[in-house]
């Protein structure tokens, strides 16, 4: 991953700051429950670990940055962590019931990356891929989408990043096979304060930030007061845009997508 997700700030952000999306995206799976062993790769700060807990009797967090791991134990104490690659994952085969990954696979050698999903999980396993946008618009109303417009400009995302659509991608080889794709919008009411605290976590804004282009006391006073006018009336239904791909195994129990 980029060096930029080293970072203290970040890592805090990330813990207590994100809004509550990926639960809510998980439920939208209607899994069955509870199952044996779940794994996240690429867990971050462990929120999209936490979401795992109802599912599995044992979670389990790989994160390949350390420093994202800080609060770990805060945000998922009943979680277990683990430093490692989504291209060796440092498990034994068919270790797993359910395989996630919360906007982690944008960062990894994709094909390899499944290929090792495929090998952790069982025959009956499931993997869920999930990613969601930016709090870029709100429900009604376009004034959020302009002033997001003028934040990106003030505080674009460093390099390294690339969208990645699984349910695209060329599967063969990697021992998994598509079994479902969904886009969904997840609208989560916001104050103003609960957006300058999500919207200050933001990779671009800690970048500028270790760049020594901005301080945190700038960013924070410029975004609450270019936000006071989109926030004028209280609460905003901020819209996140999400799709979850449901890939099994190549060959297991699951019936593939025709």
């Amino acid at each position: 991953m980029p060096s930029v997700y080293d970072s203290e700030r970040l890592a805090a952000s990330y813990a207590f700051d994100r809004p509550p999306v990926h639960q809510r995206i998980l439920e939208s799976a209607r899994l069955e429950r509870p199952l044996r062993r779940a794994l996240d790769v690429g867990c971050g700060a462990g929120v999209s670990t936490a979401a795992l807990a109802p599912l599995a009797h044992q979670v389990i967090g790989l994160e390949p940055v350390p420093a994202m791991l800080a609060h770990r134990r805060s945000v998922a104490p009943s979680a277990r962590f683990v430093i490692g690659a989504a291209e060796r994952l440092p498990f034994a085969a068919e270790s797993f019931d359910l395989v996630a990954a919360a906007g982690s696979l944008n960062y990894t050698d994709l094909a390899a990356a499944l290929a090792e999903v495929a090998r952790v999980l069982t025959p009956d396993g499931i993997c869920l891929v999930y990613d969601f946008s930016k709090g870029r618009s709100a429900l009604t109303g376009d004034a959020l989408a302009a002033w997001f417009e003028s934040f990106e400009q003030r505080f674009p995302s460093p390099p390294g990043w690339r969208p990645t659509a699984v349910h695209d991608a060329p599967l063969a080889g990697t021992g998994l096979s598509l079994l479902d794709h969904t886009d969904l919008d997840i609208p989560v009411p916001m104050t103003l304060d609960d957006y300058l605290r999500y919207v200050l976590g933001e990779v671009g804004v800690d970048s500028a930030i270790a760049r020594g282009n901005d301080s945190a006391e700038r960013a924070r006073e410029w975004c609450r007061r270019t936000l006071a006018e989109v926030f004028k009336d209280g609460e905003v239904t901020v819209v996140f845009h999400g799709c979850l791909t449901t890939l099994v195994p190549t060959g297991g129990s699951r019936p593939a997508a025709g």
